[in-house]
């Protein structure tokens, strides 16, 4: 058991907003600003003084022990220093989460030592036991909770002292245990102490970080009460100032400092995870042929009749293997409610198909188990794949810890899919962009390979493979843009997305998750990501849930002094979104070898803009471009008709990935793409003002002026 302890250019931007808008911001923890450095009193320079963190941890103590049978206790200690409002509230309650049917979490100390004298306990009344909020509503998950205790009184200066012990018993996955910790290295911990009590009985790989050596080991109690303990002991002498700060996240290794798990191989951590997720699921007998054992790994857990009815009801229109494994997904992803739990969160427990149907409702893990059901019903295929780590070297340690999403790979024998009906609004046969060269596959037929350690990382047993990228339809983007530019220089303009493929998936889960209150936000967003600088007002997009047509946004923007008619002449940009293509990569070290390219999932991206000018305006227009390369192409198109101007540029995006020795060439290509994107439209317009008649000069050459500001 475990302790709690690439976009396509066009909406890279988007993309990373959305997240940080929908997902990250509310679990940040605000950062202090500096504080006003003390008056210097001695005449002499100063450097300014180092920035204070809201609150200091002095000492954080950390104390684990595992038992041979998988069982453990950790105990937390912490003196916390507040040092301003902003501290106290990031301390006001301190949360732990915790699943009640395996673990228990105890309190026996609160305490707040007042800056201004006296000692204050906080009392049991102020301790509170709920479920986590993403399963009020999911009565099968109750035991996932969160404690939480509720510091009153707490203000700058004081000093908050809590201990917190977790105690696991009877884990799903026990006997095994895994753990994995790091050091803090952003100077808020103080001191920091860590204490790792293992049994000597049990096999235990344990990885230690060279930079992070353990003070002491030691060995204690014989036979099979024998223990071996490590100890560690960090201090940090002052509070690093703002750059050394950055420096310190920066050296974080990308593997934890301490990590040691019992599976002993990443394949027999497959084999656990596979059988986990599959209720009733019996290991077969070692001892028997292959062919026996074959026999009792896939002949239960069985169909049951209402799963078998439910499939039969929802493929009896599919006239292939394709339709059928459609028509099942779409029911697992739209019709089963998704609670949003860490993958994880009970222990990789899940319930029986029967169970999940009749509820409605189901984790990541069951909507697999549930998906994998229907499917072996009418003899179609399922397997879970786990994503979020990806480093398979022989210096890393297998656990279920490392992996954060799950979806599966499912189908006939012409047909192989990747889905994630987790999400509830991703067209079938897209998944999220994964940034992992490997994701990890779950085996219950690794129960018949051979043993031996040879076997611990080796593709070649399907353990780990490079992740499928095909969707079922080709992708593109596709934003017109209907534009006016009035006799003010005012611009107004209707923008119109139509998405298919990954970057459509971006804007679902989006437009899904927030309200429609903050629509206009998120298109707010998307404008600006493109290169729009008016504020957007109207915004409207298509259903999230029907998956089966592309994603469309539409909004509308008002930009005030988008042209100054007063220059002679006006310069301005076509009304399109830039294309951000991939850099080339850096010159590699010596000795290095140079990376391909990438330029992620075969996409189509086609823009038009149409601006309509007042009257009385003339324009002298761009020349086209056009570019082929094997990997992509480019060209666009720029004209003028009567008083409007129009603008299309075309990419198309061939290749997942150009060889590093081609370089010179996607170089190239690129230039021609931003030169071509460089280039703006030239307006003349007359002075059909009376005053501007009477004050008309005889023509000189016009001064270039500077360009006018991108939309």
């Amino acid at each position: 058991m475990r302790l709690p302890s690439s976009f396509h250019p066009l909406l890279r931007a988007l993309a990373i907003s959305c997240l940080l808008a929908l997902v990250l911001l509310p679990n940040t923890q605000a950062q202090q600003a500096p504080q006003k450095p003390a008056e210097n009193t001695t005449g002499k320079a100063s450097t300014p003084a180092a920035p204070q963190n809201p609150a200091q941890i002095e000492l954080l103590e950390t104390k684990v022990r595992f038992e041979s049978n998988g069982d453990s206790r950790k105990e937390v200690h912490a003196r916390v220093h507040i040092n301003s409002e902003l501290g106290v509230r990031q301390f006001a309650r301190l949360n732990f989460d915790y699943n009640r049917s395996f673990q228990s979490i105890e309190i026996p100390l609160v305490r707040i030592t007042h800056a201004s004298g006296g000692i204050a306990d906080i009392l049991p009344s102020a301790i509170t036991d709920n479920p986590n909020p993403a399963v009020v509503n999911a009565p099968a998950y109750q035991d996932v909770r969160v404690k939480s205790v509720r510091i009153l009184g707490l203000q700058p200066g004081d000093l908050l002292e809590y201990r917190v012990i977790t105690t696991t018993s009877h884990h799903p996955l026990a006997p095994d245990f895994w753990l994995d910790h790091s050091f803090d290295r952003s100077g808020v911990v103080s001191q920091e102490l860590f204490e790792l009590d293992l049994p000597a009985s049990r096999q235990v790989q344990i990885r230690i970080n060279a930079a992070t050596p353990a003070s002491s080991n030691e060995q204690s109690g014989e036979g099979n009460s024998a223990q071996s303990i490590y100890r560690w002991e960090r201090k940090n002498s002052s509070p690093p100032t703002q750059d050394s700060a950055s420096d310190s996240v920066a050296e974080t290794p990308a593997s934890p400092d301490v990590a040691l798990s019992t599976f002993g191989h990443w394949r027999t951590l497959s084999m656990r995870l596979a059988d986990a997720l599959t209720p009733g699921a019996i290991s077969p007998d070692p001892q028997k042929s292959r062919e026996e054992r074959w026999r009792e790994l896939f002949a239960a857990p069985k169909v049951s009749e209402a799963v078998l009815e439910k499939a039969g009801e929802l493929t009896k229109s599919a006239s292939n293997d394709s339709q059928k494994t459609q028509a099942i997904y779409d029911f697992v992803s739209t019709k089963i409610v998704t609670i949003d739990l860490p993958l994880g969160a009970t222990g990789f427990s899940v319930r029986t198909a029967d169970a999940i149907l009749s509820s409605g409702y189901a984790t990541q893990e069951e909507k697999f188990v549930l998906f994998e059901a229907l499917a072996k019903a009418v003899e179609l295929g399922a397997r879970p794949v786990l994503t979020g780590f990806s480093d398979v070297t022989a210096s890393t340690v297998p656990m279920p810890s490392v992996f954060k999403h799950l979806y599966i790979i499912g189908g006939g024998a012409h047909y192989r899919y990747s889905m994630d009906p987790s999400l509830q609004v991703a067209p079938f046969g897209i998944i999220p962009p994964i940034r992992e060269k490997f994701v990890f596959l779950l085996n219950r037929a690794i129960h018949l390979q051979p043993e031996g350690p040879e076997y611990s990382i080796d593709s070649s047993l399907g353990v780990w493979l490079e992740p499928s990228r095909r969707p079922p339809f080709p992708a593109f983007q596709r934003v017109a843009v209907d534009a006016v530019v009035n006799s003010e220089g005012t611009l107004t303009a209707k923008v119109k997305y139509t998405l298919r493929g990954e970057n459509e998936l971006t804007l679902r889960v989006a437009f899904h998750h927030a309200p429609k209150e903050k629509w206009t936000e998120l298109a707010q967003l998307l404008s600006l990501s493109d290169g729009f600088r008016g504020k957007v007002t109207t915004v409207t997009a298509s259903d999230p849930y029907a998956t089966k047509e592309p994603f469309t946004v539409e909004y509308e923007l008002a930009q005030p002094k988008f042209v100054d008619w007063s220059k002679k002449p006006v310069r301005i940009p076509a009304l399109l979104p830039q294309l951000g293509l991939p850099d080339p990569p850096a010159k590699p070290a010596v000795g290095a070898a140079s990376s391909p390219i990438e330029l992620g999932t075969p996409l189509e991206v086609a823009t038009r803009a149409t601006l309509h000018l007042p009257p009385s305006t003339t324009v002298q227009t761009p020349t086209g471009t056009a570019v082929q390369r094997d990997y992509a192409t480019y060209a666009s198109q720029y004209s003028a008709k009567g008083q409007s101007i129009i603008a299309s540029r075309h990419i198309n995006f061939l290749l997942r990935e150009i060889p590093a020795d081609r370089a010179a060439d996607y170089n190239a290509f690129l230039h021609a793409v931003q030169n071509d994107e460089a280039q703006d439209f030239t307006l003349e317009r007359e002075d059909t003002t009376t005053e501007g008649k009477k004050s008309a000069a005889p023509k000189t050459p016009a001064a270039p002026s500077p360009a006018q500001p991108k939309p």
